[in-house]
């Protein structure tokens, strides 16, 4: 661990930092941009489609926004219009997305056991869960 990054708070930003760096590595073969793949596997978590303004909100972007994401999306193949739907394509491509996650988080877990993982996640989640508590006050 780098001596300069010992604090709960720099300690977060560095790791995900790091996180991002690999998962966009990774993706970055598959020729969908990071918006590109949230879109594609929130939609894979609601059974393949979804309201265009349910994902503008999960993507936490104007409407706009999501608008000129699933315009690239379609263009690609990856989506249909109206209720936002996976082609097969789309599907596809998600499952390897997946498959670059959870090899990351294979890599970012290493060495831990299966206890330590559940620990890891639960620590982060308490963590959100404080600081969204916080901003709300």
């Amino acid at each position: 661990m780098n001596k300069y990054f010992q604090g709960l708070g720099p300690t977060l930003g560095w790791a995900a930092k790091l996180s991002k760096a690999r998962m966009d590595a990774r993706v970055s073969q598959y020729d969908v941009t990071p918006a590109q793949t949230h879109v594609l596997l929130y939609l894979q978590q609601h059974g393949g489609h979804v309201l265009q303004n349910e994902l503008a909100d999960y993507l936490q972007v104007k409407p706009s926004t999501a608008n000129g994401v699933l315009d690239r999306m379609v263009e690609k193949g990856l989506v249909r219009r109206r209720l936002i739907h996976l082609t097969e394509k789309g599907a596809e491509q998600q499952a390897l997305l997946q498959r670059s996650f959870l090899d990351v988080e294979e890599a970012m877990t290493r060495g831990f056991s299966p206890e330590e993982r559940e620990v890891l996640l639960a620590f982060l989640n308490r963590v959100i869960q404080n600081l969204k508590e916080d901003s709300e006050t």
